[in-house]
C-alpha cells in the first residue's frame, strides 16, 4: 500500500519432554489482557492486548521471542518442510535482470546470479558488453538486510544517486556514486520516505521529499505528517539543502518529484494519503527566480506527468475517462477549458505512457491481461504491439531521442523475460530471457468469472497442471488483493512455481478495490462498499468448490498488506469455508490503523473510526474485533516482520493473541515474525526462501 504501511510480560511456552508430541496439543504462549478500553461514539470496546503495539518494549520482545519458538517447533515437524525448501532454492536459483536504462555512453541495470540476497547494479559501454559492477548491496551488511531501493543516473550518466533500506523500513538513505571511479561522493541525504529523486539536467543536484528526523524510539511507529520538498546541491551539506515546497496547512499532503527531460520543468505530483486524486504543481527551472505554481488543483481526478513539448505537458488522468485519456495542457497557461484531448480513453485502462520520439507508447489492462499500443502525435492508434503470449508487460521508458525502448514480459508460468524494440524499424528483439528448472508447458492457466453476492461477475485466474482431473480433492491456494487501485497482474513467481510443482493449484481472484477494470472498479470496493470485496473473495472460493477443483478442507487462502486484512476479515466471516488461512502483514485493527506510520494515510480507502458512521462500517468487518470466542477457526499461521514500518506488526501481533485465546479446537494459530525484515519490499532472497517453504509446508499439513 502506498505512504501508503505495554507494561504485561509473556510467558514463553514450558519445554516438551516428549518429542513425539504433536505442537498443536502444547500450549500457546501467554497473551495477557489488560483492561484497556475506548469508547467509539458511545459504544465501549476493549482492546486487552494494545500493550503488544509497543514493538520496542522488553514485554512485547519477550512475547515474540515465545511466539516464533512455538511457531518454529511446530514447523520443524513438518514433513514437507525441509523438501520444500530444497525445491523452492533450486528454483530461486536463476538469473533475473533488470530493465535497461541508457544515459550519456553508460548502460545501466540490475543483475541477481539467482541466490544472491540483493540484486546488484550494474554498468556496461552496450548491451552485450562485459558488465562491470556499480553498486554491489550484498556488501552492505552481513545478513543481506540492506537493500538498494532505488537508483537514478544522471543525464549524462556520470553520477548516479542510490537509496539504501535497513532492514525492511520505508527509510531512504541517499548517496552519490561516481560512476568511472565507483566511489561516492561526500553527500549523505537522510530521512527520505515515498519519494524517489530527480536530477536537475546538468548534474547539479537534485530534488527529493523527506519528513522531519522522527525522535529517537519513534522510527519505526511514529507518524509521518508534513513532508517537505528540498533540492541538494552536491557537495554541500544536508542541512544545508534548499526548501522548493512545503505545505504547513496540509499535512497530510506529500511531494514527489520529476524533472522534465529537456531540464525545462520541475513537475511537483502532489499526493494525499492513498487516494489515486492527486494534484500537479511546476517549476519553471530555466528561470532561477520562478516560483512554485499551481497547475492542476482539486483532488478531483488522478493526474499523472507523461511528458512535455516545450510548454505543453502531456497528462495521463481518468478526469472524465474512468479508464483514462491522455490530455494536453499549457505549462503557462493552464486553465481548464484550454485541455485537449491527446488520446481518448479506451476499451482498457490506460496503465502508462511514454514518449519516445514522435509516438505515445502505452500500457493498457484488458481486465489482467496486459495491452501494449503506440499511437501518434494526434492520438490516433498506429499498431498493437505483438507481444509473447497473455500476461503481464512493463516499460517502454527511455530518451525521446534514443534510437530503443525496452519492455518486459512475464506471466504465472513464465519467469521476466527482457525485450528490446528497435524504434528505427519497430523490430522486437529478446535481450535476456532467463532459465528456470521449471517446465511451463506442463501447466495451463485459464481465467473464469464467478458470480459474486450482488451479480458481479468477478474474474479468477486458474494455473494448474494440464490434464488436471476435478475431483474436489486438489490443495489449492487462492490470492487476492482487492483495494487502493491497485491491479494484480500475471506474473512468475519462484514460490507459486514450488506450490504448483507439489501438485497444487494457483488461483487469483480480481475483486473489486483493485484497478484492473478502472476507477469505478476501484471505487466499488472502498469505504462503506468494502464488503463488496470480502464477498467477491468468498464467491471465488465458493465457484472454486461448486467446480470442484477442491474442497474447503483443501483450500488455503493468502494475502498481503490489504489482502492480509482480506484473509482476516473472510475467515472470521466464514470459518467453515477454508482448509488454512495465511494473513500475511496485514491490516488487523481498523480501528486504531491510522495512529501509526502512514496508517492515516489509508482513511481515504477504509474510512476512519473518528466518524461516527465509518466507525460503525468497519467495525462490522475488523479482523480484531470479529474473532468470536468459542469457533472453530482454522489453521492459521499469521505472518509478518519485527520492522515493518508501513502496517507495524502490532496489528499481527493483537490479531494472533486473540485468535490463539478464542481458538475452540485443535486446529493450529501460530504467528511467524520475521526479523531484520519489513514489509516486503527489499527482502534478502535467503529470507523469502525460508519464508515461502514454511507458508507452503504449513498449508500441504492442513490442507492434505
Amino acid at each position: 500500500m502506498q505512504g501508503i504501511r505495554s507494561d504485561l510480560a509473556a510467558q514463553p511456552a514450558p519445554p516438551s519432554s516428549n518429542e513425539t508430541e504433536s505442537p498443536v496439543t502444547s500450549p500457546y504462549p501467554v497473551s495477557k489482557k489488560t483492561e484497556i478500553t475506548d469508547n467509539y461514539h458511545g459504544t465501549t470496546i476493549a482492546d486487552p492486548y494494545r500493550w503488544l503495539e509497543d514493538t520496542e518494549s522488553d514485554d512485547t520482545a519477550a512475547w515474540v521471542k515465545a511466539q516464533n519458538e512455538r511457531t518454529q517447533a511446530y514447523l520443524k515437524k513438518l514433513p514437507e518442510r525441509e523438501a520444500m525448501r530444497t525445491r523452492l532454492e533450486r528454483l530461486w536459483n536463476y538469473e533475473r535482470f533488470g530493465m535497461p536504462a541508457h544515459r550519456g555512453s553508460t548502460y545501466f541495470y540490475s543483475h541477481n546470479d539467482g541466490l544472491q540476497d540483493q540484486s546488484i547494479l550494474y554498468k556496461a559501454t552496450s548491451l552485450d558488453a562485459q558488465r562491470e559492477i556499480l553498486i554491489d548491496p550484498n556488501t552492505l551488511s552481513e545478513d543481506g538486510t540492506v537493500a538498494l531501493a532505488g537508483w537514478a543516473p544522471t543525464d549524462d550518466g556520470k553520477r548516479v544517486a542510490y537509496a539504501t533500506a535497513d532492514g525492511g523500513s520505508d527509510w531512504r538513505t541517499y548517496r552519490v556514486r561516481d560512476v568511472a571511479s565507483g566511489k561516492d561522493l561526500d553527500d549523505v541525504v537522510q530521512w527520505v520516505k515515498f519519494s524517489g529523486v530527480a536530477w536537475k539536467k546538468d548534474g547539479s543536484g537534485f530534488f527529493y521529499g523527506r519528513y522531519a528526523a522522527p525522535a529517537a524510539g519513534e522510527e519505526l511507529l511514529g507518524t509521518n505528517y508534513n513532508q517537505q520538498l528540498y533540492f541538494h546541491q552536491l557537495g554541500t551539506d544536508q542541512k544545508d539543502d534548499q526548501l522548493i515546497y512545503e505545505r504547513p496547512d496540509h499535512r497530510e499532503w506529500g511531494f514527489q518529484p520529476e524533472v522534465s527531460e529537456d531540464g525545462r520543468w520541475l513537475i511537483i505530483n502532489n499526493w494525499k494519503g492513498s487516494e489515486p486524486q492527486s494534484q500537479i504543481f511546476v517549476k519553471d527551472l530555466s528561470d532561477p527566480d520562478s516560483k512554485v505554481r499551481e497547475l492542476i488543483t482539486g483532488f478531483d481526478a488522478e493526474y499523472t506527468f507523461a511528458a512535455n513539448d516545450d510548454d505543453t505537458l502531456y497528462i495521463l488522468t481518468d478526469h472524465e475517462a474512468p479508464r483514462r485519456r491522455v490530455i494536453a495542457v499549457n505549462g503557462n497557461d493552464p486553465e481548464r477549458d484550454k485541455w485537449q484531448e491527446v488520446i481518448a480513453e479506451q476499451k482498457e485502462v490506460i496503465e502508462s505512457v511514454h514518449l519516445l520520439g514522435d509516438r505515445f507508447f502505452t500500457v493498457s489492462l484488458d481486465g489482467a491481461i496486459s495491452v501494449a499500443k503506440i499511437f501518434s502525435m494526434d492520438g490516433k492508434e498506429s499498431k498493437t504491439i505483438e507481444l509473447p503470449g497473455l500476461g503481464s508487460v512493463g516499460g517502454f521508458g527511455g530518451r525521446r531521442d534514443g534510437s530503443e525502448t525496452f519492455f518486459s514480459f512475464t506471466n504465472y508460468v513464465t519467469p521476466p523475460s527482457i525485450y528490446r524494440f528497435d524504434l528505427g524499424d519497430d523490430s522486437i528483439s529478446k535481450w535476456r530471457q532467463p532459465e528456470v528448472e521449471f517446465d511451463p508447458s506442463a501447466y495451463e492457466t485459464v481465467r473464469a468469472f464467478c458470480k459474486s453476492a450482488d451479480g458481479t461477475d468477478v474474474p479468477v485466474i486458474i494455473t494448474h497442471r494440464k490434464g488436471l482431473k476435478r475431483d474436489g480433492t486438489h490443495p489449492t491456494l487462492l490470492y487476492a488483493y482487492g483495494g487502493f487501485n491497485i491491479s494484480i497482474t500475471p506474473g512468475f513467481s519462484p514460490a507459486v512455481a514450488g506450490w504448483l510443482d507439489a501438485g497444487g493449484i494457483y488461483v487469483v481472484a480480481t475483486l473489486r478495490g483493485g484497478g484492473e477494470y478502472g476507477r469505478e472498479w476501484h471505487e466499488a470496493g472502498m469505504l462503506d462498499q468494502k464488503q463488496r470485496v470480502f464477498d467477491d473473495f468468498i464467491a471465488a472460493a465458493e465457484y472454486l468448490v461448486a467446480e470442484k477443483y477442491t474442497q474447503p478442507e483443501h483450500l488455503g487462502i493468502y494475502g498481503r498488506s490489504n489482502g492480509g486484512l482480506l484473509v482476516g476479515a473472510v475467515m472470521t466471516q466464514r470459518p467453515d469455508l477454508f482448509g488454512a488461512c495465511l494473513p500475511a502483514v496485514g491490516v488487523m485493527d481498523m480501528l486504531r490503523f491510522h495512529k501509526f506510520t502512514i496508517g492515516w494515510a489509508w482513511v481515504g480507502e477504509y474510512g476512519s473510526s473518528d466518524d461516527p458512521a465509518q466507525f460503525s462500517n468497519l467495525l462490522k468487518y475488523s479482523p480484531l474485533h470479529n474473532i468470536r470466542p468459542g469457533t472453530c477457526y482454522p489453521p492459521t499461521m499469521v505472518i509478518t516482520a519485527d520492522r515493518d514500518d508501513r502496517v507495524v506488526p502490532g496489528h499481527s501481533f493483537k490479531f494472533a493473541a486473540a485468535m490463539q485465546t478464542a481458538q475452540s479446537c485443535d486446529n493450529p494459530i501460530l504467528i511467524r515474525i520475521e526479523t531484520r525484515a519489513g514489509h516486503g519490499a527489499g527482502t534478502p532472497v535467503s529470507k523469502s526462501i525460508e519464508q515461502y517453504a514454511d507458508m507452503w509446508s504449513f498449508l500441504l499439513e492442513n490442507l492434505k
